[in-house]
């Protein structure tokens, strides 16, 4: 029998860099699904490459800048180059489901498209709430372009057949702001791997000479907070005088340089790294390493309904987390973080210390989080139910009951 072809299309990454995707795609494959990507270029990737099954349709991305008008440049390129290789990947046979990742939540015409030609079956992966993004990104923004991205959120929903929502937050507002019918909204949060994500051997080097070392790991957007973490280094090095404290910062984004000149300006050059984006084995040795992690985004309407990825990255790697009270960081980290007044840069970097003088606390939160993401949060307790969607639409599992809904399973943005 021929396996189901699955089509996964995403904009804002590029895969496998994506986790969420990528372990949705070794999900499928390992489920007896033929998955195909269409998605933008990595550094150095070909326009076509079979990677561990998965086979990837790759264009070359254009960013022109953060702008408003930038964006809908962006979207508009990505838009076409998307259906052109879409189209393409579309000859080596008809697709049984269609998967769009947000955000932008741009791509629902594909699958009508698709639809309508092979019938296939749609499924929105939604990753974001994007008209909350732009409110994030542009906070005295309003009316139409607002009105435009609830619309484009609205038509994305409806046209699905299935949504796979990041957390509870996410699928409520599915079902009331969108109309989907609840047996029509599955929670698949991003859990980490903890088989490939665990604490591991100690790296003296990694502390540049320090006592203590502080871990980001992110992207760098407006909305991520990183600012904050520079700011809160300031707090900690030079207003309380913590000059054993070392910060590795890893990631990039639309706000890196930025943040990069704000450390320079703020004195802090020589306890403040940034390394841009590194490859695993960087990652492990930072996070084996450091003392705790930093989930400094900032309370806004976006942040306080998605929890980051990152913070489940931290627990993974047993580092207590230092968070503003955001309402899904509470609920998904519980006692495995400390959590700080929303916003206050002071009061984070006073948090920051705090946990690194109390070192059986800090030992105990980490226990804490390993253990929840190893009994609630790890993605293998989350594919039963993504794997089930896709079983569902295609009839390799007859639905006589509404989809399993992971329940308290939350996150969002990375």
């Amino acid at each position: 029998m021929t396996a189901p072809r699955v089509l996964i299309i995403i904009q804002n990454l590029h895969v496998p860099f994506d986790r969420r995707v990528w372990l949705e795609c070794k999900a499928l494959v390992a489920a007896g699904y033929d998955v195909t990507v269409v998605c933008p270029k990595g550094p150095g990737d070909p326009a076509y490459q079979v990677m561990d099954g998965v086979t990837m349709h790759k264009y070359r991305g254009y960013s022109p800048g953060g702008s408003k008008l930038g964006y809908v440049f962006e979207y508009v390129y990505s838009f076409l180059m998307t259906l052109r290789l879409v189209l393409r990947a579309r000859r080596q046979g008809k697709f049984q489901v269609l998967q769009a990742c947000n955000p932008p939540d741009i791509f629902w015409p594909i699958a009508m498209l698709l639809r309508r030609l092979d019938r296939t079956r749609f499924v929105f992966d939604h990753h974001d709430l994007c008209p909350e993004l732009f409110q994030s990104r542009f906070p005295d923004a309003a009316g139409l372009p607002y009105k435009g991205l609830r619309f484009l959120e609205r038509m994305t929903h409806r046209t699905a057949d299935h949504v796979t929502s990041t957390n509870d937050s996410y699928r409520e507002i599915a079902i009331t702001r969108s109309g989907k019918l609840p047996g029509d909204v599955t929670v698949v949060r991003t859990g980490p791997d903890p088989d490939k994500l665990r604490r591991g051997a100690v790296d003296e080097s990694c502390r540049r000479g320090h006592r203590y070392l502080v871990a980001y790991i992110g992207v760098m957007g407006p909305q991520d907070g990183v600012d904050i973490v520079v700011r809160a280094a300031d707090v900690v090095i030079n207003k309380l005088g913590r000059t054993d404290v070392a910060f590795t910062l890893m990631g990039s984004g639309d706000c890196y340089d930025e943040v990069v000149a704000l450390r320079d300006e703020l004195g802090l050059a020589g306890h403040v790294e940034f390394t841009g984006r590194v490859p695993d084995e960087t990652v492990q040795r930072v996070m084996s390493t450091a003392d705790l992690g930093l989930s400094p985004d900032p309370k806004n309407p976006l942040n306080d309904v998605s929890t980051m990825n990152k913070t489940m990255e931290y627990m993974a790697f047993e580092l207590p987390v230092v968070a503003f009270d955001l309402h899904e960081t509470r609920v998904s980290a519980g006692e495995a973080a400390l959590y700080v007044e929303p916003n206050d840069v002071v009061k984070y970097g006073e948090g920051i210390v705090e946990l690194l003088d109390d070192e059986v606390r800090r030992r105990r939160m980490g226990q804490l989080g390993r253990e929840l993401v190893e009994t609630r949060l790890a993605w293998k307790h989350q594919q039963k139910a993504y794997v089930g969607v896709y079983d569902g639409l295609t009839g390799r599992t007859a639905r006589t009951a509404p989809p399993v809904r992971i329940v308290g399973s939350r996150t969002g943005r990375s």
